[in-house]
């Protein structure tokens, strides 16, 4: 069994932050990542264009140079994939932890799809993009349904319905419909998310508005079959043809993996896991959260602009408790 200092489970933008400041601070480390590198962004719709500056993207202060000030995703995995390189991190790729234990010694047992290791300190990094939000009605499990999406082009000529009014909705109704797709968003809410990047958000309301596009607001759906789906629209009922449906309903961290380590969850409507603002350490010795994965299911508080921060403040304590027993 490999021992580490520290064993940093997530490879996405945070977990190769910490993984750089375990380098720099001379400990030992692994990042295990269960898919490819930055593998979230990797499934990112393939035409994605970020809403931060290439700057507020940069890790340890190394120059990402995108075309224009707002960088696509092809140029973020890119730039991620060559800091990895450039620092020659240890990072283990479609390697999946299975468990996680913290034995009476307080050092932890990690065991992964391949091997199994141990450490005296864990940094869970593993953001919220894995577990889609279910809709929890009759028909969701047909192939047709898709919680994620990726490239508009498997879509022209289909009548597409698309669930959710957020980034990723609009993102997906735009490109389909300029594909030739019939689009039908299907909104919870009376409006578009106040959250859409403000150069996308007039676009989508006048697609609307001229008819491009129809948006059922106050509506949700109840239920989908092979070419139909139906809407509770204001209350009335209407069915729809349907070819495909793009439920973009938000994701969720892995509650079930935190709660199994001994993290405590709030009960309230977000979910948010236990930790200290100062050390970003959780109520589990020894036991860290980084990156988004910190705001439980308010998903809007946590971006890598402003969590790349905990990288520095991990190791900071971790280094600083390493002195403390080293006297």
């Amino acid at each position: 069994m490999k021992h580490f200092d520290i064993i940093i489970i997530g490879g996405g933008p945070i977990g190769i932050a910490c993984g750089i400041e375990a380098k720099k601070n001379g400990l030992s480390y692994l990042i295990i990542e269960k898919g490819c590198l930055v593998n979230s962004l990797y499934h990112y719709p393939v035409n994605m264009q970020f809403f931060s500056s290439s700057e507020l993207l940069e890790l340890d202060k190394i120059p990402f140079i995108s075309k224009e000030n707002k960088p696509r995703r092809s140029e973020a995995l890119e730039y991620y994939r060559r800091v990895v390189t450039t620092n020659e991190l240890n990072i283990n790729l479609f390697e999946t932890v299975i468990e996680a234990q913290k034995d009476k010694e307080g050092v932890f047992h990690v065991k992964t799809s391949k091997d199994s290791y141990t450490a005296k300190d864990v940094i869970i990094a593993t953001g919220f993009y894995d577990i889609p939000n279910p809709l929890n009605i009759p028909g969701e499990e047909l192939p047709k349904v898709s919680h994620y999406y990726t490239d508009p082009h498997y879509y022209a000529g289909m009548n597409v319905v698309v669930v959710g009014a957020s980034n990723s909705s609009v993102d997906a109704a735009l490109e389909c419909y300029r594909k030739g797709a019939k689009v039908t968003m299907v909104v919870r809410d009376s409006e578009i998310s106040s959250h859409v990047k403000y150069w996308v958000k007039p676009d989508i309301e006048n697609r609307i508005k001229e008819g491009s596009i129809t948006a059922l607001f106050n509506s949700n759906i109840k239920e989908i079959t092979d070419n139909s789906v139906v809407i509770n629209n204001n209350n009335k009922e209407i069915t729809i043809k349907n070819d495909f449906v793009l439920a973009l309903t938000g994701y969720r961290p892995n509650f079930v993996f935190l709660e199994q380590l001994g993290v405590s969850i709030s009960n309230d409507e977000n979910r948010t896991p236990t930790y200290n603002t100062e050390t970003m350490e959780t109520n589990v010795t020894n036991l860290y959260l980084a990156g988004v994965v910190c705001g439980g299911l308010n998903t809007h508080t946590w971006f890598i602009e402003n969590s790349r921060i905990h990288a520095v403040t991990i190791l900071t304590h971790i280094i600083s408790k390493y002195r403390y027993c080293r006297f």
